[in-house]
């Protein structure tokens, strides 16, 4: 077995998932098979100290009893779809409903509770593999997946690959919990945040969006200038007001379907930031809000609004919206899509 690859624990049927380390000089990644998941990554902060800044467990028990998606990869279709089915092609498909009446990241037994094969692994990258069988939590078609973890100079990559035999609705996205102050260092509320979206899609009940794009013009959602996390959180809006605070997808400014930098974030403490970029139209910031305590690596204590995620993705519930950028996979044809977060360190915030 490679130096990069271990054992991190068994499957109740006996199946063997493994943590794999990938380095470059600049960053360090560890990444387990269940999953696909994140489990940590190193970066060098304002004084050149490593700084752990992705949430993780150390066991594999734990990974499969937590609900939050702790660095998954989520599929098929990341986030929420309104009323746990679809129409496509004149056909409905049930799903299951594993948040309330919608279907959330796939399913009851979506990507995240897989177990990926492992088809190439190098130093500094690895290769992913899944096939979700045909009706697998009720969509269709037999799909190939693959995906590419990389580290390239001071950026994790994660590239994304996938074809079906039918037309299939198809959104997958990478669910990692960042803290830029280090993954044990508490709440993520002082840390600054800029999105580059004048646009975004609010929701209803359940968290569904209505299928409107709304401007945050004049609203606690206008996070277009640098600002803490914390900062507009709690205030009386209704949007903040149904999530528990932020946890919306924003449309990606001038989307063309190029690669290009959505959201930026920092840390005053350890002056590291990230920066976020993607080639889909949307990007869910989730400040966190449903941790209530999760113990993670070391001993940490995950609570409310410990981390946030930054998830690149078709907007959520577009199976169910026509007006949003259609997010079906045709049959035969290519699925391609990258991921990318940026480490690098500032003096202040109003750097970003």
């Amino acid at each position: 077995m490679e130096e990069n690859r271990r054992s991190f624990g068994r499957m109740p049927d006996g199946t063997q998932v493994e943590e794999l380390t990938l380095e470059n000089g600049r960053l360090k990644c560890k990444l387990i098979t269940y999953g696909g998941a994140v489990r940590s990554l190193i970066v060098p902060d304002r004084d050149g100290k490593a700084v752990d800044v992705a949430l993780g467990f150390d066991t594999l028990e734990d990974y499969r009893a937590q609900d939050k998606y702790m660095g998954a990869l989520v599929g098929r279709y990341a986030n929420r779809i309104g009323g746990a089915g679809f129409t496509l092609n004149g056909v409905e498909y049930p799903l299951c409903a594993n948040d309330g009446p919608n279907s959330l990241h796939g399913g009851a037994m979506g990507f995240d509770k897989r177990v990926w094969t492992v088809e190439e692994l190098t130093g500094d990258s690895a290769t992913l593999s899944l096939v979700s069988p045909d009706m697998q939590e009720g969509y269709p078609g037999t799909l190939t997946v693959r995906v590419t973890y990389s580290l390239a100079q001071d950026m994790l990559k994660i590239g994304c690959w996938a074809k079906s035999d039918k037309d299939t609705p198809f959104s997958p996205t990478n669910h990692s919990y960042f803290n830029l102050s280090g993954h044990d260092s508490g709440s993520v509320e002082g840390q600054y945040i800029k999105l580059r979206s004048a646009r975004y899609t609010p929701v209803g009940a359940g968290l569904i969006p209505t299928g409107e794009l709304a401007p945050v013009e004049g609203t606690p959602m206008d996070l277009r200038s640098v600002q803490r996390i914390g900062e507009h959180i709690d205030e009386p809006f209704d949007q903040l007001a149904l999530a528990g605070g932020y946890d919306h997808n924003w449309a990606i400014e001038d989307w063309d379907g190029q690669f290009h930098a959505a959201a930026m974030a920092y840390s005053q403490d350890t002056g590291i930031a990230m920066s976020a970029h993607t080639d889909l139209p949307g990007i869910q910031f989730y400040a966190g809000n449903f941790l209530n305590g999760e113990v993670g690596k070391g001993g940490a204590v995950y609570a409310k609004r410990c981390g946030f995620c930054l998830e690149t993705q078709f907007y959520p519930d577009t199976p169910n919206k026509p007006g949003f950028p259609s997010c079906v996979l045709r049959a035969g044809e290519e699925f391609r899509s990258l991921t990318g977060y940026r480490f690098f360190t500032l003096d202040n915030a109003g750097q970003l």
